[in-house]
């Protein structure tokens, strides 16, 4: 019964070794692929027990596979905006082209890195067919409240090119001084006027007629304006008018005292801007609050524009992607404008290395793995979203190589038991004859 159990030892130990080699193997052949996760192969002692007469019976050994896909390879630098790895725990959530083409529901599953690139339908693809997938913005350039257990918010990422875009312009930031002289009695009444660009829903530009006509006094001074505004979408039409009033206290001497509306928009004392309605929407048109030295002032001195600035931007050609390490993907154009069109999360899960094993370095959920969850990069215990980055191979060759000889001397060692076996079965044999 020992000697049996010897060779069903030995060939148990030749499968296990068979398959330790075939492990390594498929690691040193991996050793060049971008996000591979190597392969350990764990050797399980199998007792049967001792049989009759204190006889010790060999139990052989097995083995199990794991692929530990929790292990991090080195990160490399790369030319390419599109290329992303995780900086950290969690995944980039991808999907197949083939399940875009053919209208299929999407199958979630997951990578570590990826060198995307847009195909010809603006997709960011790789070479072998993955699709990247995230959340799309809204039309004012924010990211929704999307549910973060379930993947059906999330969309394949597609950036068309040759697109054309622009932004219309909401803020206008002015920041003007306006001569004290000009209020005292003898003064000549000239208004001042100064022009504001903004561009409307067309992308086209358009610009705002500021006119301040100063209220001069019999005798004394008023420190009283009057701000019209005309639109030159509105054939230069003065869209809103407004009485400003400056302080001449020791304190607050220059400073706006107070704002009142004659026609257009309502004034708002707080964030210090006018509601202008523009011929293509509102605009918040900012003139500073009551007290504040970062608007309008009224000193002694000249007419002076300080500052003019204004959100928005003309139409213009898209000419590339970003993507920032809190995943955001913005869509640049030659205007010199970038526009936040979608968010790609993080995806956790309980187990990664229960993870079920798919082709081309995807995983996708198991019940081993637990439930999947959607994270914001850099949030929890997700990782940050590295782009210019692809993540190498976490297989260290001359681990495998020494692996190897290990295993050939195993299995060799294997081998010598079976042969040795057998010679003593062969010696049993010669005795009975």
């Amino acid at each position: 019964m020992s000697m049996s159990s010897s060779l069903n030892a030995s060939v148990a130990g030749l499968m296990a070794n068979a398959n330790q080699l075939a492990t390594t193997s498929d690691n040193i052949a991996n050793s060049m692929t971008h996000g591979y996760k190597r392969v350990d192969t764990d050797f399980h002692a199998m007792v049967t027990g001792s049989g009759r007469g204190g006889a010790y019976s060999a139990g052989g050994v097995r083995t199990t596979n794991i692929r530990l896909i929790d292990e991090r390879g080195p990160l490399v630098t790369t030319t390419n905006a599109t290329d992303l790895a995780m900086g950290g725990r969690g995944m980039l959530p991808v999907t197949s082209m083939s399940s875009i083409d053919s209208n299929r529901p999407m199958p979630l599953m997951m990578t570590t890195t990826g060198s995307f690139f847009p195909d010809s339908q603006g997709y960011l693809t790789t070479s072998n067919g993955l699709v990247l997938l995230g959340w799309p913005a809204d039309t004012n350039g924010t990211i929704p409240a999307y549910p973060r257990d379930t993947a059906s918010a999330l969309q394949p990422v597609q950036i068309v090119a040759g697109q054309v875009d622009g932004a219309p312009t909401t803020r206008v930031d002015l920041s003007v001084n306006l001569p004290a002289t000009a209020t005292v009695a003898g003064a000549d009444g000239q208004p001042q006027t100064m022009t504001v660009e903004y561009f409307d829903n067309l992308g086209l530009r358009q610009s705002l007629s500021v006119t301040y006509t100063p209220t001069v006094p019999a005798t004394g001074s008023t420190n009283t304006w009057t701000l019209e505004i005309a639109d030159s979408a509105s054939n230069n039409a003065v869209i809103a008018s407004y009485t400003l009033v400056f302080d001449d206290s020791r304190a607050l001497g220059g400073t706006l005292q107070s704002v009142t509306q004659i026609t257009g928009g309502p004034y708002d004392p707080v964030t210090g801007s006018l509601a202008l309605q523009v011929a293509g929407g509102p605009i918040a048109f900012r003139i500073g609050s009551p007290g504040q030295p970062d608007g309008m002032t009224q000193l002694s001195g000249e007419f002076a524009p300080i500052r003019s600035s204004r959100d928005g931007a003309p139409a213009g050609l898209l000419t590339g992607v970003e993507i920032d390490s809190r995943g955001m993907v913005y869509a640049l154009y030659d205007t010199g404008i970038s526009r936040l069109v979608f968010q790609i999360p993080v995806v956790d899960v309980p187990n990664p290395n229960g993870l079920q094993v798919n082709s081309n370095q995807t995983f996708s959920v198991s019940q081993q793995s637990g439930g999947f969850y959607l994270w914001n990069a850099g949030d929890g215990p997700a990782g940050d979203i590295m782009s210019y980055t692809r993540e190498e191979s976490t297989v260290d060759v001359a681990r495998e190589l020494t692996q190897l000889i290990q295993t050939q001397r195993a299995y060799s060692s294997n081998a010598k038991v079976i042969q040795t076996v057998d010679e003593m079965l062969q010696e049993t044999t010669n005795i009975k004859r």
